[in-house]
């Protein structure tokens, strides 16, 4: 399996070396044979003025079900997400940003359009897996579009599911929505793979006052750039019906704005960070 990843990794985000064909097959190889995680327990958790109850979850052989169902969910979506990524046809530039971020957009089967922004960041993989997969709960901390997300269940330590509610401020063009997510992560010496997608929970139903958005499958590519230390290559895939009555055009406007405020929130966050832990990036 590390060859394989190892393959993927070294192509996935430079498109003058990309095999889309070629990289699919390799990522459906590799991910396919990523070993079962250790089961964990169902969790309870706060939202809002209430909280959900494992009364009615399942346990036991069933729960391991469960969890393995996740597992393969989190695992599909991120092959799904890597295949639209990979896709060479179709994409055109949407917005090119100060910072040399590019976001572009691609219409899928079904008129729904997708986006890929394609950026350099100064972090290195871990760092972003840190800030985007491990401490997932804190990213309304540094994000003011995000209102909270939660982990309501993990299982092992590659795959989560999490409730997420989008923040409602002013300039919101699509408006406040919540999220069901599973979540998976495939993680290397150089590379880091996010994937997710929308999923369902008996025991979280869609909430009062919010419109339960679908997420993916999406994901975030981040590669190391050879021969530049601290520094990464970051592709992410946004893939969302936000449901509701709302124009195409708004959308699509609110999607794009939606990446480029994120790539801004981050890039403080990843200062902020440096500047605390006393580390000195590109020859400061």
């Amino acid at each position: 399996m590390l060859s394989a990843v190892a393959k993927l990794c070294c192509g996935i985000s430079y498109p003058h070396s990309r095999n889309a064909a070629g990289l699919q097959r390799v990522a459906m190889t590799a991910l396919g044979e990523i070993p079962l995680p250790a089961w964990a327990s169902l969790l309870t958790w706060p939202w809002g003025n209430s909280h959900v109850e494992t009364e009615g979850m399942a346990e036991g052989p069933n729960a391991m079900e469960m969890d393995l169902s996740y597992r393969r969910q989190g695992c599909r979506a991120l092959r799904k997400a890597l295949e639209i990524v990979q896709s060479p046809d179709g994409w055109r530039t949407e917005r090119t940003e100060d910072s040399g971020d590019t976001i572009y957009s691609k219409v899928l089967h079904g008129n729904r359009k997708v986006f890929r922004l394609e950026a350099e960041l100064e972090a290195e993989p871990d760092e972003l897996y840190d800030v985007l997969f491990v401490k997932v709960e804190e990213m309304h901390q540094w994000n003011p579009s995000i209102q909270h997300i939660k982990v309501l269940k993990h299982i092992g330590k590659e795959t989560m599911v999490t409730h997420e509610v989008s923040a409602e401020r002013a300039g919101n063009l699509i408006g406040q929505r919540d999220f069901l997510s599973v979540r998976h992560s495939l993680k290397t010496g150089t590379c880091i793979y996010l994937g997710g997608a929308a999923t369902h929970l008996d025991a979280l139903p869609p909430q009062p006052g919010f419109v339960r958005a679908e997420d993916g499958p999406t994901c975030i590519v981040v590669q190391s750039l050879p021969g530049t230390p601290g520094r990464s290559r970051f592709t992410w895939l946004l893939n969302m019906n936000v449901k509701g009555w709302l124009p195409k055009a708004l959308v699509n406007q609110g999607l794009v704005r939606s990446q480029a405020d994120f790539m801004e929130h981050l890039r403080r966050q990843l200062a902020a960070k440096g500047r605390g832990s006393g580390k000195q990036r590109g020859g400061e």
